[in-house]
């Protein structure tokens, strides 16, 4: 949006935006998670992997690995939006979680909840910083989605 067609007018926006990925070549095999976030120190990337995991436990780890960079923020400046092509995470760390812990760690199901430890760790991260998380459909051309697929690619091609 402009005014009088000449000076940009932008939005507000966050003061920290994170975009997270994560993946496996086999489910499980070797996998990869990595983030692109933008704020006080400009874009900052992060990257890592595992020889023998799952795809929700990378994009968990990749969600849990962007926000331990924001909590060495002190104060931490301004709303922070996590971005995630993920479900699983943003379904599980907004809606399914409260469930989860009033029955005990438990599934609707009754069955055990899968990556417990990541999630335990999700939400403690989460309820410090309590970021805003929202979901972007993954491989639909989301610049900042397909270059941290592309980091999960170079992570899962270390272990192959």
């Amino acid at each position: 949006m402009t005014l009088g067609g000449a000076i940009p007018i932008l939005a507000p926006m966050s003061a920290i935006i994170i975009h997270t990925d994560g993946g496996c070549s086999g489910n499980p095999g070797p996998g990869g998670w990595a983030f692109v976030m933008h704020g006080p120190e400009g874009e900052v990337i992060g990257s890592g992997g595992e020889a023998n995991t799952t795809n929700n436990r990378m994009e968990l780890r990749a969600v849990i690995e962007a926000l331990k960079r924001v909590a060495t923020y002190a104060p931490i400046p301004g709303e922070v939006e996590l971005v995630t092509d993920s479900q699983y995470v943003k379904n599980g760390i907004t809606a399914w979680i409260a469930s989860w812990k009033r029955n005990g760690w438990k599934t609707s199901a009754k069955a055990p909840v899968k990556n417990r430890e990541l999630w335990e760790e999700l939400d403690a991260i989460s309820s410090t910083i309590a970021p805003r998380y929202s979901w972007v459909k993954g491989h639909a051309g989301h610049e900042h989605n397909e270059r941290c697929d592309a980091l999960v690619q170079v992570e899962i091609g270390k272990f192959r």
